[in-house]
């Protein structure tokens, strides 16, 4: 049952009032809802209106508008901040002057598919816009009426077919280096950059992630009864925005601590500082290219010559991974294994295990060290 006004006497007279009623009637018998078209017609004029307001005010919103104003209202890190634009500016240029309510399924999908020889960006781009569209909607500068189609299009369709070498792609491949590979590439070493050697050694000797192991400072590193310790706070951390994370306690032991040393020995803030001035420290890349620059399949300036890795198709975080991988073929217990990470544990655990694993983690580091040291004096 639904009940629709059709006027007020006496400014509808009740034959028309009879006349309208046989039409509606007629209407719904033809399958029709006289009620929800009244009501789709009334929010078509307000948000006509609204749009005629805006646009009068501010000029068009168009979605390039709409994306300029998700980016400021964003609070992430710079570098974040600059991957995002760099994202929407490139991946959403073809819509930038369009309305948001012209971004139908099949242009949002267009768009979208495009892409898709670059899942991994292809996702991204997705996503983020998803997002834009959600804060729009949330903020009161998206009608209701206009549907989100990046949340629904293209879901699950975009795996991954892994990295490219030679024009192949490679699949999928979750790296850990054997016991013999960590010995060969500790022993190549000298024949990289000393920056690059240098954080190659605290990856092993860490198992911190490459992003924090560039932030180090010397003010976060002393010597306590126990040894030297290097405090990453929680600001600096991956995980920083999780309401469990604390600051992370990290051993360094053996050549961990001889490359901190030496480093704080020059410098007296950032040990890995920038040449370039734009930044405090370096940046996690320069590590990545270091190491590929060594690759045999590397072409770039191809008539320099440079040492080559024996050991390939690895890249610095798969290091992170041999870690963790290590530790358990040591016999280690999953939660210090997980602790010397830095991750929190899921569910349950993660809430009312508050134990800090200090002396685990220096216990077990130690013997990760003596096992790479036996490895690499092979």
């Amino acid at each position: 049952m639904r009940q629709l006004k059709i006027g007020a006497w006496p400014a509808v007279s009740a034959a028309a009032a009879g006349g309208e009623w046989e039409r509606l009637r007629a209407l719904r018998d033809a399958g029709h809802d006289p009620a929800q078209e009244r009501r789709q017609a009334r929010h078509e004029q307000q948000a006509q209106v609204a749009a005629e307001r805006d646009e009068a005010r501010h000029g068009r919103y168009t979605v390039g508008r709409l994306l300029a104003e998700f980016h400021a209202a964003q609070q992430r890190a710079p570098k974040g901040m600059a991957e995002l634009k760099r994202t929407l500016d490139k991946g959403a240029a073809s819509i930038a002057d369009r309305l948001p309510t012209e971004v139908t399924r099949s242009v949002a999908y267009d768009l979208i598919d495009a892409q898709r020889a670059a899942p991994v960006q292809a996702r991204s781009l997705r996503r983020e816009l998803g997002a834009a569209w959600d804060w729009a909607h949330d903020s009161g500068r998206l009608s209701e009426d206009v549907p989100n189609w990046w949340r629904l299009i293209l879901r699950g369709k975009l795996p991954s077919a892994g990295k490219i070498v030679g024009g192949q792609h490679q699949g999928v491949v979750k790296r850990a280096l054997s016991l013999e590979e960590v010995g060969t590439v500790v022993r190549f070493l000298p024949h990289t950059s000393r920056l690059v050697a240098d954080l190659l050694t605290l990856y092993l000797w860490t198992g911190c992630r490459g992003g924090e192991l560039v932030q180090i400072e010397a003010g976060e590193v002393a010597e306590e009864a126990d040894g030297w310790w290097w405090t990453l706070p929680k600001a600096k951390q991956k995980m920083r925005r999780h309401e469990l994370v604390t600051d992370l306690r990290v051993p360094l032991v053996g050549r961990a601590m001889e490359v901190v040393r030496t480093r704080m020995d020059v410098h007296t803030g950032h040990l890995f500082p920038s040449v370039s001035g734009e930044a405090a420290h370096v940046d996690q890349k320069v590590v990545g290219v270091g190491v590929y620059w060594h690759m045999p399949r590397c072409t770039i300036r191809k008539q320099q010559v440079r040492a080559r890795w024996p050991v390939v198709d690895w890249a610095p975080h798969d290091l992170r991974r041999t870690v963790r991988t290590h530790l358990a073929a040591m016999g280690c217990p999953d939660a210090v294994a997980e602790a010397v990470l830095g991750h929190i544990p899921p569910g349950v655990a993660g809430v009312y295990n508050r134990h800090s694993y200090d002396a685990e983690r220096r216990e077990w580091i130690t013997r990760l060290a003596a096992r790479w040291e036996s490895a690499a004096a092979r």
